[in-house]
């Protein structure tokens, strides 16, 4: 078992290394075939579905070495909830990382449907929407204008600090790993724009 801290250490090491163009690898097969019969992934990391923030490549991680879940607008729906428990429980993996990105999709829809509610939704997409909601409005009713340039910035970043907030506080499993075993979730940004990631929501601050 990997410690929360280690673990932590070493996706910003390999985010070093992605940022700075390095690979730090070992052969494909080899690996693969290591791990035909169990898998320790270090990490969870619960993530964008969105295609330009692929998680093994932005923490230049290989195979087996994380345990991936994706949706958009990285939020905690009871499925999520399931993985991540999954992952902890299995396989003992003692960090959570929910990464979210700068200019989600799914955060700029449920500002638009905040502000214009659309006539006709798909009631899959509206499920999405629906769990983002909650931190866009209380950014709204904080004060913060609806053209201010900086509202998509602050209402990723809530968005993020929503779903770290629900898998430290919504899954007896979870928080009972976080007590006794030191389970860490923490959340954090990517900038599309630079490739950096930025930890600024952790258990330790």
């Amino acid at each position: 078992m990997i410690p929360a801290r280690e673990a932590l250490a070493r996706l910003r090491d390999g985010h070093k290394r992605f940022v700075s163009s390095l690979r730090d690898g070992q052969p494909l097969g080899d690996r693969r075939i290591e791990l035909t019969k169990e898998q320790w992934p270090f990490a969870i990391v619960l993530g964008c579905s969105d295609s330009r923030v692929p998680a093994e490549i932005v923490f230049d991680q290989g195979l087996g070495d994380l345990f991936v879940i994706r949706v958009a607008g990285n939020i905690v729906a009871p499925s999520q909830v399931g993985s991540v428990e999954f992952a902890a429980a299995r396989f003992g993996t003692r960090l959570v990382v929910v990464m979210g990105h700068t200019q989600c999709g799914a955060i700029l829809a449920t500002l638009e449907e905040v502000q214009r509610p659309a006539e006709k939704q798909s009631p899959n997409l509206h499920s999405i929407v629906s769990r983002v909601r909650p931190s866009v409005e209380t950014l709204l009713k904080s004060g913060v204008r609806a053209d201010s340039p900086e509202l998509v910035d602050q209402a990723v970043r809530a968005n993020i600090r929503a779903s770290v907030d629900h898998l430290r506080h919504g899954s007896d499993i979870l928080e009972e790993l976080r007590r006794n075993e030191d389970l860490r979730v923490v959340g954090a940004e990517y900038s599309l724009a630079d490739g950096s990631v930025d930890f600024f929501y952790d258990d330790d601050k």
